[in-house]
């Protein structure tokens, strides 16, 4: 099943949301959601209807991998475009993907926190 694009939007938000210790706001623009995990941006999610993205935050060398793995995802439109990738709705694009994409930058920024830090995120 491929996530259509406010389908892909509301899953990344309801993703991020169940995460413990995420942050929601809209500095950037009132168009962003922006997540964030321990300080740190790890979602971008866009309202503009003629733009459904998602953009996370990614480790290089699985960035892309998914680059090439998928014609929907592509080098992250906001910020570090090595650390980021954005997905919109394509072949390819599930829930799963969505929701993995979304979990797995949370994971990277738990995992680099001081052990403290990392109890008291989760």
């Amino acid at each position: 099943m491929s996530a259509a694009g406010d389908r892909l939007q509301d899953t990344a938000r309801q993703a991020a949301l169940a995460l413990p210790g995420v942050s929601h706001g809209r500095p950037f623009t009132p168009a962003l959601d922006v997540y964030k995990v321990a300080g740190k941006v790890s979602l971008i999610v866009t309202d503009d209807p003629d733009e459904q993205i998602i953009t996370v935050k990614c480790e290089p060398e699985h960035a892309r991998a998914q680059e090439h793995g998928y014609a929907s995802i592509t080098p992250g439109r906001y910020l570090d475009k090595r650390h980021r990738i954005s997905l919109r709705p394509g072949p390819g694009i599930t829930k799963q993907l969505v929701t993995d994409a979304v979990e797995d930058p949370y994971d990277l920024v738990i995992k680099r926190l001081p052990r403290r830090d990392r109890l008291a995120a989760r």
